[in-house]
């Protein structure tokens, strides 16, 4: 009986061989196959967008002579229009960001799992967000440039439409990971709903709320240039007529002037996300 089981335990480790010491043939040739036709894809893009090494040598070299005329960096006789345009593209950002916050905090509340019970609801809701987040934001620009005509407000409109749906979703999510406890304890202390998502939930996501709207101001001071080139206005259109006329060095100037912008922006931010929500390093000691 004991040769028997011996010999049942010997043939069980013999199966298991091949998966404790590498994958069976026929999962070495599964991944041959999928290289291999990887390989075949790429490929097939290189030839489709005629990327060729002769191509990439006289781009690479157009874009050393562009880098070696930016340099020195100026601002040129128009350097009021740079700092004008650097302002509205500011400008831009943070009135469409600080809208977009500011109608992402019910929308979110509502595609929320935990607040919205109503499936087909909180799925309309959250289907209504990926059909604006579908919509890229140069998209959002080119029709509100249509509508309302050339200028920062339909920079504004396109950032609000955009983020406001991004950030819905986002501020759901934060909503729908909220600890439980302290609605509950609202509740039972004889608050309504709309209490408990006032002072149970709200206090507990609105920093999380803070630090995402403050990052999307930052990221859309740096696409607001995008949007100007398009026509919405800001420091996009100043760039734009200078690439036009080839002055480089007028264009290195604002890209410099752009870096320190949002560096600039990057630490009032932190230090206003360190002042609203706090230190949450705990002390050693």
């Amino acid at each position: 009986m004991s040769n028997a089981n011996s010999a049942a335990d010997i043939a069980l480790w013999q199966s298991k061989l091949p998966r404790a010491f590498g994958p069976t043939p026929t999962v070495r040739a599964l991944r041959w196959v999928g290289g291999a036709a990887f390989l075949l894809w790429l490929a097939t893009m290189f030839w489709w967008f005629d990327i060729t090494p002769q191509r990439l040598w006289n781009g690479l070299s157009g874009l050393f002579v562009i880098i070696r005329l930016m340099i020195p960096p100026s601002p040129g006789e128009l350097w009021m229009d740079i700092l004008k345009g650097m302002a509205e593209s500011v400008a831009m950002a943070f009135l469409g960001t600080f809208l977009a916050a500011l109608v992402a905090i019910p929308l979110g509340f509502l595609g929320a799992r935990n607040i919205v019970t109503v499936t087909l609801l909180r799925f309309s809701v959250r289907r209504f967000f990926d059909g604006i987040r579908g919509v890229d934001q140069l998209i959002w620009a080119l029709a509100y440039v249509r509508a309302v005509g050339l200028g920062p407000l339909a920079g504004v409109l396109a950032i609000f439409t955009s983020d406001m749906a991004v950030l819905a979703k986002l501020y759901a999510e934060a909503i729908e990971n909220a600890e439980k406890k302290q609605s509950e304890g609202v509740i039972a202390s004889g608050g309504s709903r709309l209490q408990a998502m006032r002072f149970g939930v709200l206090p507990q996501v609105m920093p999380v709320m803070l630090a995402q709207a403050l990052y999307f101001f930052e990221s859309n001071t740096r696409s607001a240039a995008i949007l100007g080139v398009v026509g919405a206005g800001g420091i996009g259109l100043q760039i734009a007529e200078r690439i036009k006329v080839r002055h480089w060095d007028e264009v290195a100037f604002i890209i410099i002037l752009m870096v320190v912008t949002v560096a600039v922006i990057d630490f009032i931010s932190a230090r206003i996300r360190k002042r609203l929500i706090g230190n949450r390093e705990t002390p050693m000691g």
